[in-house]
């Protein structure tokens, strides 16, 4: 704390804007008319310009007027708070109520109710202005996350705008993927003694919404060399096809690259680890189309998303060109499938499948669906002769016993699974974009956020959608810092 000299009344009036006037956007817009302590402060004036840009005066604040007279913290203060706190890598709300405290223009900047005081140079008390650290806490649980989603939502029109002034058309591709987040729970410490760790009807009692799921490997080791190993029925971890398992949360993203300039968060949901990737595509598709103001012509996904109705999504009768670059899986043991110019999968012999019957599937994918039941061609009309293998034209083992039979949805998307060229150039381009979700994460990772220090499902949702927002205002600022830069 500075020395305290007495300060007049008027003195004292005179450096407390009124709130409505104190909020980001205000002084970002006229920085000259902050009170010196605030422009003399550098950590004050480097987040005025990371977080200024966002029209705070339109955040959708909660009623700050309470009939018991209390002081109402607003959230907008809150929020802008915890973006600071993301962006100086402060790891709790200890730190953050510490690091408030050390900076008073902090305080007065962000437009947290002030107590005045002439004790302080100031002009009011910055321990007496904040809430505890249990009431910043306590706050990350109960603010709507849809008031959250405010910020990420300016912060995406903000470089829509930035990036449509500059003649650059962006959105016409977009990537997902997939972030797991652990809990902080000793279930997940490998050195904590825990009996049935692994148990997914034992909920931790550190976090009571955190789920049990696992982090699938796929680029997994396998040696064909017979291995000696010291202790009796053990293999090397490394020989082995298991995932990592884990208590905790997921978070999905779509990110949208824009080449020679960065990647920006264009939507983000949040769920528990027991949830399927694709369970994300429909929610995060749809905000995406929302921001956007259009639907993506192109999406790139890992092979979790090798499902038929990824690739109906993206398959447009007046725009031949747009499809969805994912891998293929090798689902239900077919690497791969022909078919007729009719769209009836074509079988062994090289023969067109008829439609024995359609029925509606609830059960084997997310979403409800139309499956079909393709027929052996000899079989499709009644016909039962007992040398039918020699009617077969490949002696098809199952000749005798029904013919061969296909199940498949009977839409577009479950044909492009297997007719989509994936050695073509534009598949290529568009499944390099899916580096951008790598580098999204790496971001996230570096922010904190695959390892909370929080146990609740809400405070872990709305952490989430701030990290996403402040990555998105750096590369905010750093398009406005490269285009001052330039001539």
């Amino acid at each position: 704390m500075i020395r305290n000299p007495i300060l007049t009344r008027f003195e004292l009036l005179s450096r407390l804007w009124q709130p409505e006037q104190r909020n980001l956007r205000s002084a970002f817009l006229r920085p000259d008319k902050l009170p010196q302590f605030v422009q003399d402060c550098p950590s004050a004036m480097r987040i005025l310009d990371l977080l200024g840009p966002i029209p705070w005066d339109q955040f959708p604040e909660r009623d700050l007027h309470r009939s018991w007279g209390q002081t109402t913290i607003p959230h907008v203060a809150f929020s802008a708070a915890c973006l600071i706190k993301l962006n100086e890598n402060l790891v709790s709300m200890g730190d953050l109520h510490r690091y408030l405290i050390e900076h008073p223009a902090l305080v007065w900047l962000l437009g947290f109710p002030l107590v005045p005081s002439v004790k302080y140079t100031c002009g009011f008390d910055p321990v007496a202005s904040l809430p505890t650290q249990r009431h910043l806490t306590q706050m990350l649980r109960d603010i709507p996350n849809d008031t959250l989603q405010f910020i990420l939502d300016q912060s995406i029109a903000l470089l829509l705008a930035e990036f449509s002034a500059l003649g650059l058309a962006v959105g016409d591709c977009i990537s997902l993927d997939t972030k797991h987040i652990i809990a902080w729970v000793k279930e997940n410490n490998p050195k904590a003694y825990v009996s049935e760790r692994f148990n997914k009807h034992k909920q931790p009692a550190g976090d009571h919404d955190c789920k049990l799921g696992c982090k699938r490997k796929h680029n997994r080791k396998v040696t064909s060399q017979p291995l000696e190993t010291p202790v009796k029925d053990s293999v090397p971890a490394n020989t082995i096809a298991v995932g990592q398992y884990y208590w905790g949360y997921g978070s999905g993203i779509t990110v949208v690259k824009v080449p020679e300039w960065g990647e920006f968060v264009l939507a983000e949901k949040t769920q528990t680890f027991d949830k399927p990737d694709v369970s994300y595509f429909f929610p995060l598709m749809l905000q995406s189309e929302q921001r956007l103001g259009f639907r993506p012509r192109f999406g790139t996904f890992d092979a979790a998303f090798d499902a038929f109705y990824v690739y109906d999504y993206f398959d447009r009768p007046d725009d031949p060109d747009a499809f969805a670059a994912v891998p293929f899986s090798e689902k239900g043991g077919y690497k791969s499938r022909k078919f007729s110019p009719e769209g009836l999968p074509i079988c062994a012999a090289g023969l067109a499948m008829p439609l024995q019957f359609a029925y509606l599937d609830r059960t084997l994918t997310i979403i409800e669906h139309e499956r079909g039941k393709y027929v052996c061609p000899f079989f499709s009309k009644g016909v039962k002769n007992k040398f039918i293998k020699h009617s077969c034209p490949v002696h098809h083992k199952r000749a005798r016993k029904g013919g061969c039979t296909a199940s498949m949805p009977l839409s577009i998307g479950a044909r492009l699974r297997y007719s989509l060229d994936r050695q073509s150039q534009a598949y290529k381009e568009i499944y390099n974009q899916r580096s951008a979700t790598e580098r999204i994460n790496s971001q996230a990772v570096n922010l904190g956020i695959e390892r909370p220090h929080f146990r609740n499902g809400n405070a872990i949702t709305n952490l989430n959608t701030l990290t996403y927002a402040l990555i998105n205002l750096r590369l905010m600022q750093r398009v406005r810092q490269r285009l001052k830069a330039e001539p």
